[in-house]
């Protein structure tokens, strides 16, 4: 016996995918055009990110220091921009997909 095929269905189930493919895009210059700042938190490094992890701007802040000290407020404020980036694109996302219902 041979199965029906639901056209209707197929057809329903290729715009969502394609309205979903356009919002994945939206997304992806979105999250280019984000730009969140972090900083260590001894003030010492300040960090720029894009929401897409892409790490625009890299400042130091002046205050004499060690190398110890400038390499820990480097990574901390890279940590920070790593959440941050992941936070805002989070975020993105919410926005962009809210409306969609789980296949589940």
């Amino acid at each position: 016996m041979g199965r029906e095929i639901d056209e209707a269905w197929i057809d329903e189930a290729v715009e969502r995918y394609q309205r979903i493919e356009a919002r994945l895009a939206e997304l992806d210059r979105a999250a280019r055009g984000v730009e969140v700042t972090v900083r260590s938190p001894d003030g010492l490094v300040e960090v720029v990110v894009t929401a897409d992890g892409t790490v625009r701007d890299v400042r130091i802040q002046g205050k004499a220091c060690t190398d110890a000290e400038l390499s820990r407020a480097v990574r901390d404020a890279v940590v920070a921009a790593a959440d941050a980036a992941a936070w805002a694109r989070q975020k993105l996302h919410a926005e962009t997909f809210g409306e969609y219902r789980p296949l589940t």
